[in-house]
């Protein structure tokens, strides 16, 4: 079935019939599931998210159930930051219509939108970082109950140790890259060994907060007029787990250094009511989690069967980056002795 068709098959579901539509539009903002906004005759707007096929050999380890994942960011994170209202959701995978989720839509434009037209401000940039910096502190806030890991329990039950879920998470990406012989600058084996001699600063956290960790510039929405713009929304929960909230600043602040951000850990510590300390474990982590995601974003792309051109990108942009935080986790290492 197409995923047009499965997109009408779920609002026929909740009782949405096609003469109550006024706008249809897919979002093409996004990697893997399909994002249908609608507005319906009453004014209200809502975003559909449906999975793609799960094809063999199209997937990650981490890729199954990522929408429980993105309800749990949701729930959790109601209240300390303007995210979606899940309004119907289906979550188990062999239900009629499939796994979906229906959220209220967020008012907004992806802030690298409004970037690249150079719409903001030197002066707006600032205050919009510093707002995002209260609002994730927020966020990280919040306190899990379950364990560390993914909700949607793709690699297995919520560990009880933060150590455990991220050894799980850095396996899981690593067998990836060996199942789709994925380009990387080092040999697999040597970046599991320096995972594991990594490993013993992970037990410095012991308390579960939410982690969106895709908190680029194309997952924050900005509302609003010139001089007045506010964070609208933050979207895309999709990735989210409970671990370690420092894992986020490195999409924040993405191929950039978070402790430069001067705005964002300004805003941070409003939010927080301290300001982040970058110690030695907070830069070892930082980097093992810098190293986590640039390995997610080469191998992806061939799953993804990406283009030449995006390959290519990614080899060019990313691998460095991949690069470089491996030799921050070994500096790490030898500076802690």
């Amino acid at each position: 079935m197409r995923e047009e068709d499965i997109t009408s098959a779920v609002l026929r579901s909740v009782g949405v019939a096609e003469d109550r539509i006024v706008v249809y539009e897919r979002l093409t903002g996004g990697t893997f599931n399909t994002v249908t906004r609608i507005v319906l005759a009453d004014g209200d707007a809502w975003v559909v998210k449906v999975p793609p096929p799960a094809i063999a050999g199209t997937l990650m380890s981490h890729e199954r159930d990522l929408l429980v994942n993105e309800a749990a960011f949701h729930a959790c994170a109601a209240g300390a930051a303007p995210v979606p209202r899940v309004l119907h959701s289906e979550l188990v995978p062999d239900a009629p219509t499939g796994p979906y989720v229906i959220m209220s839509a967020c008012p907004g434009r992806p802030w690298n939108e409004l970037a690249a037209e150079s719409a903001l401000s030197a002066a707006e940039t600032r205050r919009l970082r510093i707002e995002l910096g209260r609002i994730v502190a927020r966020v990280h806030g919040v306190t899990g109950t379950g364990g560390f890991g993914h909700p949607g329990l793709a690699l297995g039950p919520l560990a009880p140790t933060w150590r455990q879920a991220f050894t799980a998470m850095t396996d899981a990406v690593l067998a990836d890259a060996d199942t789709y012989r994925a380009r990387l600058p080092r040999p697999t084996p040597g970046i599991r060994a320096l995972f594991a001699a990594a490993a013993p600063v992970l037990d410095d956290i012991t308390r579960p907060a939410p982690v969106h960790f895709d908190l680029w510039q194309g997952n924050v929405l900005v509302d609003g007029e010139p001089g007045a713009r506010t964070i609208g929304g933050i979207i895309d929960g999709e990735r989210m787990f409970w671990g370690d909230p420092v894992a986020d600043f490195v999409s924040l602040a993405l191929f950039e250094n978070a402790e430069e951000d001067d705005d964002l850990l300004a805003g941070y510590a409003q939010g927080a009511g301290r300001a982040p300390v970058f110690d030695a474990s907070v830069r070892l982590r930082l980097a093992l989690y810098r190293c986590y995601l640039y390995l997610v974003m080469l191998v992806e792309t061939v799953p993804r069967r990406v283009s030449r051109e995006q390959r290519d990108w990614a080899w060019r942009e990313v691998g460095p980056q991949l690069v470089s935080a491996l030799d921050d986790v070994e500096s790490g290492l030898r500076a802690s002795g």
